[in-house]
């Protein structure tokens, strides 16, 4: 045996065919992350902030007195805004998983990440607001003999768990598309 003869020690192997086990195996990836636009996770979010969002609606409509605070009317308008956009996007959520579909397109998603920080930052400011003015009138002029304190605080309440499940949604979306 001479010494140009070399044999290597690992041969190279053919990989085994797939088989109809290996290519049901869900394969999870950043996109697939509940929370995200046409997951169960998102239409779960989507329909917290509906429901949140229509809660505080309710309460403040249910007043004889709101319209005469602005930001009890600010907080009536961003709420109202919030349930329209959830609503039309929860529907959005429910076709992408009944056509076991996600959104990838880019446009679709930067519209969602807009309408999303929008509708959040909106919702959130007219909920700090009235907050600011149930404060006002409750602790301060002591006035909730005459106003309707409790629904007031639910409404604004309401309106801060809409923000708090809109948040989620924005950021995943805005996740979503920065990691494109």
């Amino acid at each position: 045996m001479s010494m140009s003869m070399v044999h290597p020690s690992v041969h190279p192997i053919e990989a085994p065919p797939l088989t109809d086990h290996a290519i049901a195996i869900p394969r999870h990836s950043l996109k697939d992350t509940q929370g995200m636009p046409g997951t169960l996770g998102g239409f779960i979010l989507r329909f917290l902030q509906f429901s949140f969002s229509l809660l505080s609606l309710s309460l403040m409509a249910s007043t004889s007195d709101f319209p005469s605070v602005t930001a009890f009317r600010y907080l009536v308008a961003a709420v109202s805004l919030q349930s329209v956009w959830s609503l039309s996007l929860a529907v959005a959520d429910v076709y992408a998983i009944l056509v076991r579909r996600g959104y990838r397109n880019s446009r679709i998603v930067s519209l969602f990440s807009i309408g999303d920080g929008i509708t959040s930052t909106l919702t959130f400011s007219a909920a700090c607001a009235s907050a600011g003015i149930t404060v006002l009138i409750g602790n301060d002029l002591n006035d909730c003999a005459q106003n309707h304190c409790s629904k007031f605080e639910t409404a604004t309440a309401m309106a801060f768990m809409s923000w708090f499940a809109a948040s989620p949604s924005f950021i995943l979306n805005f996740w979503t598309l920065a990691s494109k």
